[in-house]
């Protein structure tokens, strides 16, 4: 692991600049990518995915200068997901956002070189195999982050409790509590999905994650999708950046397989 770094995505200190500080940018299996949904592998052997978010353990909401984040209780297995390519059932950590200052782009990952406005991603951890989540932010086999898409449409009920509260973290290193927030509410009604293996898609870039991308996408309205634009990069005594665009472009695929759950 690299110091501290001072990383974000601007010009002088974005994705294109971020190998200089963790030369594993540029390695062999990073994330995010472009989907080419033609030249995905259905794969029947992959189990369907099972999401068991039932106890809502949610801590908090705060911003963390790259993103707005919410952060979960990870003390059991009672928030965590299992099936899909998993052995073992992995806990939800956090999930977080990444979007664009317009709604032609926003999204990390992309389906045949289109990107979404907006792209969630629900970050867990293997607590049967590592100790701690940092171990298994470590690990070629610690993190699995699911991917749900976000598109323009009708307002979307159970988002809005999250961003009615986003005004409470405009500044960068801001908190406030957020309990009994329960995730399921921002998956889509279909699990089907595309897994690969890549990386954490900012630094320190670690290449531990097996991604789940969901095929269908959720809708929130414009109106939701302003507040987060809203939110700043910076904190109360600095300059006002607005906090947008804040993702890394597709990286190269490097020769990796993108596998489907489901037939094209």
């Amino acid at each position: 692991m690299t110091g501290h770094h001072s990383w974000g995505y601007g010009q002088a200190d974005g994705p294109s600049e971020w190998h200089k500080a963790y030369p594993i940018a540029q390695g062999n299996r990073q994330s995010p990518i472009d989907i080419d949904s033609a030249r995905a592998v259905y794969d029947p052997s992959l189990q369907p995915l099972v999401i068991s978010y039932q106890s809502c353990t949610s801590l908090s909401i705060s911003n963390t200068g790259h993103s707005v984040m919410v952060e979960f209780e990870d003390t059991d297995d009672r928030t965590a997901i299992s099936g899909g390519p998993f052995q073992n059932p992995f806990r939800l950590k956090q999930f977080h956002f990444h979007w664009g200052t317009t709604h032609s782009q926003g999204s990390e990952h992309t389906i045949d070189g289109k990107p979404f406005p907006c792209e969630l991603h629900l970050v867990h951890w293997n607590a049967r195999k590592y100790a701690t989540f940092g171990e298994a932010a470590a690990a070629p086999d610690g993190l699995a982050v699911v991917g749900v898409f976000l598109e323009i449409g009708k307002e979307h009920a159970s988002m809005n409790r999250l961003t009615d509260a986003l005004y409470m973290v405009k500044f960068k290193g801001t908190k406030a509590q957020f309990r009994g927030f329960n995730p399921k509410c921002l998956l889509p009604t279909s699990l089907d999905y595309w897994t690969y293996l890549g990386s954490l898609t900012t630094p320190p870039l670690n290449e531990s994650v097996t991604w789940i991308v969901l095929k269908e996408p959720i809708r929130i309205s414009v109106k939701q999708l302003e507040k987060f634009r809203m939110l700043l990069f910076t904190g109360e005594e600095d300059q006002r950046i607005q906090m947008a665009n804040n993702f890394r472009p597709p990286q190269p695929l490097k020769g990796r397989i993108v596998r489907a759950s489901f037939k094209a």
